[in-house]
């Protein structure tokens, strides 16, 4: 089955490919056409994916599928959520969303320090964070929805040169590396993205 993944990203690309196996190739929306910018103004991860899945379809009226994947930190009281890919801005640098991750997060935690040397008592907000992804998939025309999670902790610092996005700074819960750190091989079977895209295969295998 031919069908389009909304992502210029090569590593989701790869990971997509990994999961769905045999039986489907994935193209790029440049391959068919597109290469402008695909809209995703959305308030919440499912708003996005489907927004973009949408963009796709009304197009080329091919079967296409996209997803948004938002980094939710306790201690940041949910951020970035649905901004995670332009947390840092617009141009969604990987590193610099980093960087303000962990200056974002070091801030909070030296403000709750303050608070409770003067004896304020402060929320039990943690490095404890969670990987969302919500995929919409668009089959002959009709809407299908998959979502992933994947719990975890922020590092105190980036690791590894696998992955991408925030993938450095985020341990996934059960390991003492990152998810950076892993194969992508141990990284597809436990990531959000992951998850939610077997559960598209299954359901496109079918």
């Amino acid at each position: 089955m031919k069908i389009v993944f909304a992502t210029g990203n090569p590593g989701k690309l790869r990971e997509a490919a990994e999961i769905l196996g045999e039986g489907f190739e994935l193209v790029t929306p440049a391959q068919v056409g597109i290469t402008e910018e695909i809209p995703e103004n959305g308030t919440t991860l499912r708003a996005n994916s489907l927004q973009k899945a949408k963009y796709i379809w009304e197009r080329t009226h091919l079967n296409c599928f996209a997803d948004d994947t938002g980094l939710e930190v306790d201690i940041l009281g949910g951020a970035p959520g649905v901004e995670t890919a332009r947390y840092a801005g617009e141009d969604k640098n990987p590193s610099a969303n980093i960087k303000k991750l962990l200056s974002e997060m070091a801030r909070r935690e030296k403000e709750a320090a303050m608070a409770r040397t003067n004896g304020v008592t402060t929320s039990k907000a943690t490095r404890n964070a969670r990987f969302r992804t919500s995929v919409t998939l668009i089959l002959d025309g009709e809407y299908h929805f998959f979502d992933g999670l994947m719990e975890g902790r922020i590092a105190l610092s980036p690791y590894g040169n696998g992955g991408f996005g925030y993938d450095p700074v985020f341990i996934p819960e059960g390991y003492d590396v990152t998810a950076a750190q892993l194969s992508e091989e141990e990284k597809n079977a436990i990531s959000h993205r992951g998850k939610a895209l077997r559960a598209m295969a299954e359901f496109l295998k079918k």
